[in-house]
This record gives structure tokens, sequence and C-alpha cells, in this order.
């Protein structure tokens, strides 16, 4: 099937926008508006692993309660940014970002306020949905303000702030938890709510295709989210049900059959939640699949550099932040930067150079080793920056640029739906690579290092440290024993991370390929009539 006769199907063009008087629907205004409300959402995504272990101390919270303290908000989050973006497309992107922004604050406030652990996984759940409200909101927001020759550079700014909190909240969490408490963490998001309300409430102007949809898909809602849940609970969980279990493959099985069943009800009901006739735009379907690639090969090769630095270095929570500053300098610089270059040439050069410089930066980080000192890893930590910022730009451009403007919501919840997706999947299937190299490498390390012989217990126990980073030093070990379990557990670690690296740097690879298939949206060829902002 032709990429070219398909777009005009589904992406009619993007009407000119009415000159701006005032503050009210000013683009600029605009993104700075939902960057605030975009900002808050997106550091919650990784402030809260800082705050983990002090709440846990506090509440008096089991390990399992702990973990659902993310998996919660994961959970939430990815199930309902699609149905979010619906609803944004169904009573206009501003109120739906309003009231995302007000739950968002109010459910921080009462985690800041809870007693107990089950309220604070409760409130979390909460600050998911609402979150999932906020994300695809202001992408439609930002698609309907923006002129297309412009869209590309907003978009920039938007993965910017999105690269940067995401990045700088170890440093932010570590420390609030460090100098006044782990509820300040949450705190933290009331004053930040209230100005984005503030300034949403006086910039942001209403925008509504006139064929948006006007009856909502209530059995696709559930078929969705009851897929989307089946898909993300196990790979939530692989790691400790086993990607043998039953259990998992069960899940998995289930997502499958839900998926299917959603595929079929899309192509019989009147107004469908999805439209598939979106996907007949190769470009779209594409670059939903280039992000799903860059969210695992990104969040799955991530998850391992923070147990390389803080449990293999010894760095602190703000250290190990301050040493992924290059990684996220390089995304604050290079995604502006992006938004110019996919402006002027197309999405499709600068996307698959942004994978190839990716991959390269995988390659490098697999020769990272226990050894390896600040410099080596600021340079390949900067090139993973400069690589993934066009591609955060334009393949989030690629699926909402090719989507018609009544489901830019939808587009803009598809395209955190994927992130969503890609993260949890590279983060459950480089684990499970891990745990493979170090269950295969530590016995033989062990042994080599003259150490005594464990027992299955024992060497289980160890595994499952040493997958983290950690030495499994028994209290009261000599010193000589110590150092030589030290030894071993690091550089079996190494050895594990660098085959995840190895893996994900493969991912990259397959994702320019697939970057080979986009092309710049409809609305956006037909841009360069529309009048300059």
């Amino acid at each position: 099937m032709s990429s070219q006769t398909p777009v005009a199907d589904v992406a009619p063009e993007l009407p000119v926008p009415e000159p701006r008087k005032g503050l009210r629907g000013h683009p600029w205004l605009t993104l700075f508006s939902v960057a605030i409300g975009v900002m808050m959402v997106a550091l919650d995504g990784t402030i809260v692993a800082i705050a983990n272990p002090a709440i846990k101390d506090d509440l008096g919270a089991s390990l399992a309660d702990v973990q659902w303290i993310t998996n919660g908000y994961m959970l939430a989050l990815a199930v309902s940014l699609i149905t979010a973006g619906k609803l944004g497309d169904r009573f206009g992107h501003r109120q739906t970002f309003l009231i995302g922004i007000l739950g968002f604050a109010a459910a921080s406030a009462a985690i800041g306020f809870s007693s107990q652990v089950a309220l604070v996984i409760f409130f979390r759940v909460l600050q998911g949905l609402f979150g999932a409200l906020l994300m695809p909101a202001a992408l439609g927001l930002l698609r309907a303000t923006f002129p297309a020759e412009k869209l590309n550079m907003a978009i920039g700014i938007w993965g910017m702030v999105i690269g940067a909190s995401t990045a700088g909240g170890p440093i932010v969490g570590g420390l609030l938890v460090e100098h006044v408490s782990w509820q300040s963490v949450f705190f933290i998001n009331v004053p930040v709510g209230v100005l984005a309300l503030a300034l949403g409430l006086v910039i942001l102007k209403d925008h509504r295709a006139q064929n948006a949809p006007r009856s909502f898909d209530i059995p696709g809602i559930a078929l969705l989210s009851g897929a989307m849940f089946c898909l993300i609970w196990p790979l939530i969980k692989a790691s400790e049900w086993g990607w043998g279990s039953m259990t998992t493959w069960g899940f998995l099985i289930g997502a499958v059959v839900l998926f299917g069943l959603f595929a079929v009800l899309e192509t019989k009901v009147r107004e469908p939640l999805i439209p598939l006739r979106m996907f007949r735009s190769v470009p779209l379907t594409a670059g939903t699949v280039l992000m799903v690639l860059m969210a695992f090969a990104f969040m799955g090769g991530l998850f391992f550099v923070t147990f390389y630095l803080q449990n293999v270095h010894g760095m602190s929570p703000v250290d190990s932040g301050l040493h992924l500053l290059p990684l996220t300098g390089m995304m604050i610089v290079g995604s502006p930067l992006a938004g110019a270059l996919i402006t002027k040439f197309g999405p499709r050069i600068p996307l698959v150079g942004g994978m190839v410089v990716t991959a390269v930066a995988m390659y490098g980080m697999s020769g990272l080793d226990a050894g390896s000192t600040t410099g080596p890893m600021s340079v390949w930590f900067a090139l993973l920056g400069l690589g993934l910022a066009p591609v955060m730009v334009g393949a989030t451009e690629v699926i909402v640029g090719n989507a018609p403007l009544e489901l830019s919501g939808v587009a803009g919840g598809l395209q955190q739906a994927a992130m969503q997706v890609g993260g949890s999947l590279g983060t459950a299937v480089l684990g499970a690579v891990m745990a493979s190299r170090v269950d295969k490498d530590l016995p033989g390390n062990w042994q080599g290092a003259g150490l005594p012989p464990l027992q299955p217990a024992q060497l289980s126990q160890a595994s499952d440290a040493v997958s983290a980073g950690i030495a499994p030093v028994p209290k009261g070990t000599p010193p000589e024993f110590a150092q030589k379990i030290t030894t071993v557990a690091h550089d079996t670690f190494v050895s594990g991370m660098g085959l995840a690296f190895s893996v994900a740097c493969g991912v990259a690879v397959l994702a320019a390929v697939v970057a080979l298939f986009t092309k710049r949206g409809a609305n956006a060829e037909a841009g360069a009539g529309v009048g300059h902002i």
C-alpha cells in the first residue's frame, strides 16, 4: 500500500489560525502554559523513585507496597491515555487539561498528608488518571494552536521539557528527600499546579474540530483498557513471576485476545475510540512503532544506569543525577534544534540519524565497566541525549501530524501510550536479559575468585542482589572476602548490563529502519501557505 494516498484520507488540512488578540490563544504562551503542567507530570515519573525508601521506613511499608506506589501510577497512566485523549477530542482539550492539572495537584497534596501506605497507593493511582488527562490534551492544544510550519518547533520545546523533567527527577527528588522530607516530593506539585491552572485559565483557548466526536465507544474503552492492563501488568511483574510462568503468559495471551476483540469492535461502531483508518497512514503507523522501539531502548537502558551509578560506583541519588546532566543537557539543547531541522528537511532524515546516533551511544555504553571514569560515561550519555532529541520530537510530530485534527487527542494519547508500552517492555525484557546473564556468569565468577561455594537458595538470593549491582556481602565477612565478593558482584553486573545495552543497540538499529517509513504529516506539508505567528 502506498504511503501517499491514505494520508490524505485521514488528515484534512489544518485551518489557518485566526489572528491573535491578547493573551488567550497566543501560541507561544499556550506552549508555556501547557509546558508547566507537563513538567509536573514528567517530573513525577522519576522523582518519586528517590522517595520510596523514605516512604517505606516512615510508613512501615513492605517492598510490595513500595512497588505498588510506582506500579499503580504507571498502570493508571498507561491504561487511561487514549481514553483521556478521546475525552479531550469530545469535550475540548482546554477543559480536560485544566481538570487534569487540578486533580493531579490535589492528589499530590493528599499523598503528602497520608499516614498510611494504602492511601499513598490510592492517591498515586488518581495521580496517574489525572496525568493521563494532561498529556494528550497538551499535544491537542499545541496541534490546534500552532500553524503547521511552527508545530515542529513547539513539539521540540515540549519534548525538551519532558526530557529535562524526567532526567531531573532524581536530582530534585534527592535534594528534597535529603534536606526536607519525602512528603515535600509531592507537596511541590501544589504550587506548580496552581501556577499551571492560573496560566491555563487566562491563556488557553478551547479548540474543537467541526466534526469532533459526539458519542463514546464505551465497550471499546472497556476492551482497550483491559487489553492495556493485561499487557503492562505482566511486564511490570515479569521479574517476580518469571517469563516462563503461566500467570505471565496468561495475561499476555489475554492482552492479545482483548486487542483482537477491540479491533473487530472498532470496525462496527459508528464513532470508534480509535478509528482504525488512522493506521492506513503508513507514516503514522511507523511513528507509533518507532516510539515504542525508542522507549524500549531508552527507558530499558536507563533503568540499569541508575543501578550502575549508585550501586557499582557508590554515588548518592543526587550525584548520580548530576552525572546524567550530559544526557539532560543534550536533550534540552537538541530538542528545539531538532524541531527546526525537521521543519526544514522533514522528519525522515533526522529520525534515522537520531536512532543511528542512539545505537552508537548504546554500543558505547555496553563497553562501560566497574572502573569507567566520568569522562567516558559523559561522552556516551551526551551522545544518547543528542540521538534521542530528534526522535522524541519527530516521532511525536509524525503521529500527531498525520492524524486528523478531530482526533488529535487520540493521537496524543497514542503517542504517550506507545512510550509507556515501550518503556515497560524495555525494562522487562532487558531486565530478563540481565538476569539470565547474571545467572549464567555468577557461579563461575564466584568459584574463580576462590569464594566459598553457595547453596542453591543462597545463589538465588545473590543473583537477585547482583542483578541490581549490589554486592551480597554478609555481615561479619572479613574485609578480604568482602572485597572479593564486591569485585565479583560488580564485574558480573557490568557483564549483564553490557549485554542488555547490546540488545538495546540492536533495537535502536531496527528503529532506524522503521524511521525510513516516516514522512511529514499532510497538514505540515500544507503549512507553507499558513501565515506566520
